[in-house]
């Protein structure tokens, strides 16, 4: 492992409190860059979306991404609204008191998903405090009618963390059976009061173990943003805690600011440097890494998903050799 831990070098030095670099909003570098979106297939993905009334993540958070998905006719849906009840310092997302559930919006997502002929889709939600489940049972109806109505699409969810109520939400939503279980720690723990304020970062760890003791046979999938100030050494901490999880999946990407309320981007990690924490990450076990600037929890999910299954078959074949 030793011959990778030189290329961080590649990594800019964090600043230090005070230091000019801190308060001034960085350029982005050409590696970070992005086309705007023209394609007929975006319009049409968007059309789409508006017509069944569907919220996607890809337009709330600002998705880098957004015009290579969507010309793709690949989609985050976001349920559940498009008002957050948190307020981090990373998310684009609206903050305030959500509307009422719409009661029609799994079937619509379902429609949708069947109409765009998506062999695997990727299902999000804004946290919703103000609901007795924290909204677990809207994942479960989602689930639900996207197995009636397009039985052969795969299935990726990407939940809150249920604050104060996860035990009773994770089981709900894993006795419905979705292919993947995502949850992102976001950051190191060291950052979470000033970039996830309304979360705990082991309370996050404790809800993906339980993803597994419930039903190992669900993949576990997680994500952290690079960019905010986290050390090196503190990246390799949080790997090996979700390694003690038992997560299958590890995803990181640059961190982007949204706007100039949100958190600073404090550096630009290089390729070189997302493909060095790649190589750490493969090397402690875990089934499936994507790490690149542009990596988003959703990015090339589908096929992300076939490679991860294929590693566990090859693994599960090997052991009984």
């Amino acid at each position: 492992m030793d011959r990778y831990l030189g290329r961080m070098n590649d990594i800019a030095p964090i600043p230090m409190p005070g230091d000019p670099a801190k308060s001034e909003r960085l350029r982005k570098p050409d590696w970070i860059r992005v086309k705007a979106p023209t394609s007929p297939a975006y319009h049409e993905t968007r059309k789409l979306m508006r017509t069944k009334g569907l919220n996607t993540v890809c337009e709330e958070a600002a998705c880098p991404n957004i015009g290579e998905c969507w010309t793709k006719k690949h989609a985050t849906v976001m349920i559940l609204g498009d008002v957050c009840t948190r307020a981090c310092a990373f998310c684009n997302v609206k903050t305030g008191m959500p509307r009422k559930v719409d009661v029609n919006e799994p079937q619509n997502l379902a429609d949708a998903a069947a109409e765009m002929g998506l062999e695997h889709i990727v299902i999000t939600s804004v946290d919703r405090d103000d609901l007795p489940d924290g909204g677990a049972s809207q994942f479960v109806k989602v689930i639900e009618a996207l197995r009636r109505t397009t039985p052969g699409t795969t299935i990726e969810i990407l939940t809150p963390d249920f604050r104060n109520k996860h035990e009773r939400a994770v089981e709900m939503i894993v006795a419905a059976r979705p292919d993947v279980y995502n949850h992102n720690l976001e950051t190191v723990p060291r950052l979470y009061p000033t970039i996830r304020p309304g979360a705990r970062y082991y309370a996050s760890l404790r809800l993906l173990e339980s993803v597994k003791r419930l039903d190992p046979s669900i993949f576990t999938k997680s994500g952290i943003m690079l960019g905010l100030g986290e050390e090196r050494l503190e990246v390799h901490q949080v790997m090996d805690d979700m390694r003690s999880a038992d997560i299958d999946f590890l995803t990181m990407g640059q961190y982007l600011q949204p706007t100039p309320k949100h958190a600073k981007v404090i550096e630009f990690v290089t390729p070189a440097a997302f493909n060095a924490y790649a190589a750490i990450a493969r090397a402690k076990g875990f089934l499936q890494v994507a790490s690149s600037p542009l990596t988003r929890s959703s990015y090339h999910a589908g096929a992300d998903f076939a490679e991860m299954r294929a590693a566990r078959e090859a693994k599960l074949a090997k052991a009984a050799r």
